[in-house]
């Protein structure tokens, strides 16, 4: 029942914001789940398929140099903003709320994000085109991104980077091989998209 709770509020909140928005300045609204990760050098160790009875050898290295992935991810219409970056802070998450405005700047975006401390909005501008939605504290399953970096995770594991580059351009390669088909896949939450198209399928 705690996981369903959160939930409650949610057509009230979306209604809310679909009221609150002047439409002629938008040619669409779009749900989006928002969240960061990092990746590093530091060998991410899983497991492996090998014959019965042999030990799988993995390679590893021990280095600690790192970036973040900043992402937006629509369940509905698979549609995503990714920003590569080196770091977690509240200017840095406004540098990225600008950028994401930018793209289809006529679309407004209702943004679902967590409650991280460089989430803090006290101090920075939030574009007109994004409206920012908060999930309880403490409740990290109720933002479906987080599936989208276990999805990239279980190919990163065993991989041994040559430097921060060649990580780099493998993150680059697997954000662009996400088909829209498969981020509304993975972040379709049955209790967000019955909400959303409540509000705004009117």
């Amino acid at each position: 029942m705690r996981l369903l709770k959160p939930f409650l509020k949610l057509p009230k909140s979306l209604n809310n914001i679909r009221f609150s928005l002047n439409k002629n300045n938008y040619n669409s609204v779009n749900l989006y789940f928002q969240d960061e990760s990092r990746f590093g050098l530091l060998t991410h160790v899983g497991s492996s398929i090998t014959a019965k009875g042999v030990r799988p050898i993995v390679k590893y290295q021990h280095r600690f140099s790192n970036t973040y992935l900043y992402g937006s991810y629509s369940p509905i219409d698979g549609d995503s903003f990714v920003y590569e970056i080196n770091g977690v802070s509240c200017s840095i998450f406004a540098a990225y709320l600008n950028a994401l405005s930018k793209h289809r700047p006529n679309e407004a975006k209702i943004l679902v994000i967590d409650n991280a401390g460089f989430h803090s909005t006290k101090n920075i501008s939030i574009p007109n085109n994004i409206i920012l939605l908060r999930i309880p504290p403490y409740s990290p399953e109720l933002n479906p991104c987080e599936q989208v970096w276990a999805w990239i995770k279980k190919r990163y594991k065993n991989h041994i980077f040559e430097d921060m580059e060649s990580l780099k351009t493998w993150l680059h390669q697997m954000v662009i091989s996400m088909s829209k088909q498969t981020i509304k896949s993975i972040v379709g939450n049955h209790h967000f998209l019955n909400a959303f198209n409540a509000a705004f399928s009117t």
